[in-house]
């Protein structure tokens, strides 16, 4: 028979034990001295020099070679088959050492045996093992095993076919007023008008382990089409269909679908708080004390007093807010509006007005107040986009903080995440060393009593589970830091006057205005704010 890789074989002798040598053929790999090692360590003959022995091995070269590994006769040692399972159990890797020449070759029998003693129940390559056993080739890998992988799903995907992203500029007249009569922000559709396709998600197929254990695949996305009143599905519920001619809107992942709520007076006594899940359009006022909430959009065509409005979506005030230092607007979206006056207001996106006072202002949007007055006095205004007007402050030096950054809440979460990773990198140091010095035991070859061993297991898994939380939160941080930095690019543009006391900040820089400054835009330096001329 021919061999392709070198291997070596005990032989019994009168005189005592042999390791005969036989070099490989063509292209053959060369008798390993680690896999002689491991050998006479399992049979436990372990009394030989072993530099002695790897100069023998390397001395060898075509022709077979005996050396005398002993004076004292062993035991007849059969064939022994070596398996190596990798640490995911995806597959297993027989390798073969002859039997000695007293001992007896392996049979298909021992091999199953073998294998099943392992754990090793799915997944084996029978015809490999039957290869093997027609033509047996010594100290070479042979794949005995292999796990049946996963088939991968892929995500669930849904179409809209209408305009998601429905947001809208007013129209500026010549005089600088805002024109309130052209605004038409509502998705039309026809009865019977198709909403919404899902592509839905293929789970894929788990697979099987060789000790027969499932082999997850991995997690998609699963959605579905989710929505209001006035919608109905398909019966595979694949495709989404409007039952009336309407308003389409998404909020969230959820499509509404309705005809605007109309008050054809006050939002008071008479109607009570307000909860919709489409649209609200007051004609009248919203008088202190009550309460709007929609899914969609608000529209006030008269005055908001010290009341809540929350919309989903935009927040149009033909008039204003006069808060009273009570009035709220919560917006998804935009909030346009003729003034804010002694109000907290918050929108998703832009706000845009003819004057600001006294207020407390965020946006994740553009802040614009440059209609007729374009005044923005007192109070604070938070944009993490850009800010215009005609006037900051006030003659009497009102005081009045203008500011392009982040939300505080996203800063504060920033400083948390930092303070986090600080923490997890110490208790990993720790664990590693506990993980180092549990490693080197067993690399000197003590055992580990019990408590020991489940004390380095909780180790590792305690480092790899650190290790993951750490990298997530240094991603986050640097979304945050990203985003932190995007807002040094903000704006802020005064085109008539600033008045003094009045502090101008852009991503963390300061500049007070300490003497009247006229058409003036401010920007971030590096570190400091820089003016410029309009």
């Amino acid at each position: 028979m021919r061999y392709k890789n070198g291997f070596f074989q005990i032989i019994h002798k009168e005189d005592g034990t042999y390791l005969k040598f036989f070099p490989p053929g063509a292209n053959g790999t060369a008798i390993d001295l680690n896999d002689i090692l491991f050998y006479l360590h399992r049979i436990k003959l372990e009394e030989f020099d072993v530099k002695e022995l790897k100069r023998f091995v390397d001395q060898i070269e075509t022709e077979q070679a005996e050396y005398k590994i002993a004076s004292k006769k062993i035991y007849p040692e059969n064939e022994f088959m070596r398996l190596e399972v990798d640490q995911k159990k995806t597959c297993a890797i027989a390798r073969f050492y002859p039997p000695s020449n007293q001992g007896k070759l392996i049979t298909r029998k021992e091999i199953m045996s073998d294998l099943e003693n392992k754990g090793i129940r799915h997944g084996i390559v029978e015809r490999n093992i039957d290869i093997y056993l027609k033509a047996r080739q010594f100290c070479t890998d042979f794949l005995i095993a292999k796990a049946t992988m996963p088939i991968q799903g892929k995500d669930a995907k849904i179409i809209y076919h209408f305009e998601v992203q429905n947001t809208f500029q007013p129209t500026i007249k010549e005089d600088g007023t805002v024109d309130f009569h052209q605004i038409d922000n509502i998705n039309h559709i026809e009865e019977g008008a198709l909403l919404a396709t899902l592509e839905p998600a293929d789970l894929g197929k788990p697979g099987i382990d060789i000790s027969g254990d499932p082999i997850k695949q991995a997690k998609v996305t699963v959605m579905s089409l989710k929505h209001g009143h006035n919608i109905h599905l398909s019966e595979d519920n694949t495709k989404m269909y409007s039952d009336i001619a309407g308003h389409v809107s998404l909020t969230g992942d959820k499509v509404f679908v309705s005809n605007t709520y109309e008050v054809p007076a006050d939002v008071g006594t008479a109607t009570g708080d307000i909860f919709y899940d489409g649209n609200v359009h007051v004609k009248g006022n919203v008088i202190t004390g009550f309460k709007i909430e929609a899914k969609g959009d608000i529209i006030v065509d008269g005055v908001v007093e010290g009341a809540t409005l929350i919309a989903d979506g935009q927040i149009i005030l033909r008039r204003g807010i006069q808060g009273m230092n009570k009035g709220v607007l919560i917006s998804g979206a935009d909030v346009v509006t003729k003034f804010i006056e002694n109000s907290e207001v918050t929108a998703g996106g832009n706000i845009t007005t003819d004057a600001i006072m006294h207020s407390k202002v965020q946006a994740k949007g553009d802040i614009v107040s440059t209609g007729k007055r374009g005044l923005i006095i007192g109070g604070e205004i938070l944009s993490e986009g850009n800010i215009s007007m005609k006037v900051a402050g006030s003659t009497m030096g009102t005081k009045t903080l203008i500011q392009i950054g982040i939300d505080p809440a996203l800063m504060e979460e920033y400083q948390s995440i930092d303070k986090q990773i600080v923490t997890m990198t110490e208790e990993m140091e720790k664990f590693n060393r506990t993980v180092g010095m549990y490693a080197g035991k067993v690399k000197k070859g003590e055992k580990l009593p019990d408590d020991r061993k489940k004390q380095y297991q909780i180790a590792k898994k305690s480092v790899a589970l650190l290790k993951e939380n750490i990298e997530n939160a240094e991603e986050r941080s640097k979304q945050i830091r990203e985003e932190i930095e995007a807002h040094s690019h903000g704006r802020i543009k005064i085109a008539g006057i600033a008045y003094p006391n009045v502090k101008i900040m852009i991503a963390g820089a300061s500049y007070f205005v300490r003497s009247e400054m006229h058409h003036m835009q401010f920007v971030k330096d590096r570190a400091l704010i820089k003016t410029m001329s309009i």
